[in-house]
């Protein structure tokens, strides 16, 4: 068994992350051990990174919860999984057992650790946070069934049960914007229109499925939307830019009588909306989602058949690849817009 790790630390909120070098404990029961191939990066670690989540009381500490791997390990109890089987590693609770922390050692320094963290080369997690795939599922695809599918496509098809013909709006065309742009593609949904300020992203959204393109420092979303469908607005809208004003338009622009807002992105701590409650009682309807919703062990499993029958374009959803040492960089491009889905690569150095 491996006996020590390296990794992202988180060690003060604002600051970059610093790589160090960590003792990997003995597994309790329950635990899994896990090389890691490839780990996303997303705005909901970097609004951590960047200490807009509020106080943090588990400093220094590792982050990243989507990624993929290979088995090394496993702690006694564990059932589901082997050593030497290619997993999905998430945040999303699935089967098994649940052993919510761990801590490591670097030098003096104890660092702290939750059940699922992705920017260390190894990492020890548990038994509900890893799901079996096939071995025909690339790794570097499969990294995006920890959060950025399960989330995006899981708001569509879980949250909401978007259907046949019906119209939806996306606010944010990132990684979990673009899920959910291939989600609405899937369950045959009518119109899918996209929205963001980087034109970039929208041609993504575009080639993705996306039938209409809304770039919201050209044109207001709200009356544009409102022109696409004749005035009635949409079955359903997605916000998946965590921005307070999109968020309102969001629900704004969900029709009467039963249009449904579905809040996916995260707001910096303190930051709140406003609604007029009328448009509750008009029939407006407003929810969160936690992770879409999902069921890793049931689907993950969906989603990776989609992908080897060719239905669903993981590949093309990452646009950029980091070695561990410029994870950084990868986080400073992402929350500059630089970037749709970026994946933290192992191998590379």
């Amino acid at each position: 068994m491996p006996q020590s790790t390296e990794a992202a630390i988180l060690t003060e909120t604002g600051k970059p992350l610093s790589i160090l070098p960590l003792e990997i404990p003995d597994l309790a029961p329950g635990q899994v051990l896990v090389d890691v191939a490839f780990s996303g990066l997303c705005h909901t670690q970097l609004l951590e990174i960047r200490g807009k989540r509020g106080p943090d009381r588990f400093l220094p500490h590792t982050l990243g919860h989507e990624g993929s791997g290979v088995v090394a390990a496993i702690g006694a109890g564990v059932a589901k999984i082997a050593p030497g089987d290619r997993v999905v590693l998430s945040w999303l609770k699935g089967e098994g057992a649940d052993v919510p922390a761990t801590v490591y050692q670097s030098g003096e320094m104890k660092i702290n650790s939750g059940a699922i963290s992705t920017f260390m080369r190894r990492t020890v997690t548990c038994e509900n946070r890893v799901t079996s795939i096939p071995d025909a599922l690339p790794l570097r695809e499969a990294a995006l069934l920890g959060c950025a599918i399960p989330t995006g496509a899981g708001v569509v098809r879980n949250t909401a049960g978007v259907g046949a013909g019906e119209s939806v709006a996306i606010f944010g065309i990132g990684g979990i914007g673009q899920s959910a742009v291939l989600a609405a593609g899937f369950v045959e949904a009518g119109v899918v229109i996209a929205i963001d300020v980087v034109d970039s992203k929208l041609e993504q959204a575009q080639r993705l499925g996306a039938t209409h393109l809304i770039n919201a420092h050209e044109k207001d979303p709200l009356k544009t939307i409102m022109d696409i469908t004749d005035g009635r607005g949409v079955d359903y809208s997605f916000e998946a830019a965590g921005i307070a004003q999109t968020m309102e338009v969001a629900f704004g622009c969900v029709r009467v009588g039963g249009g449904l807002c579905v809040l996916v992105g995260n707001l910096p701590f303190g930051e709140r909306i406003s609604i007029d409650p009328f448009d509750l009682i008009k029939g407006k309807k407003i929810v969160g989602s936690w992770g879409g919703e999902s069921r890793p062990d049931k689907d993950i499993p969906f989603y990776a058949e989609l992908y080897l029958a060719g239905k669903l374009k993981l590949e093309e959803l990452i646009t950029h690849s980091y070695p561990l040492d410029d994870i950084n960089l990868g986080f400073d491009e992402l929350e500059k817009g630089a970037v749709q889905r970026a994946l933290i690569d192992m191998a590379l150095s």
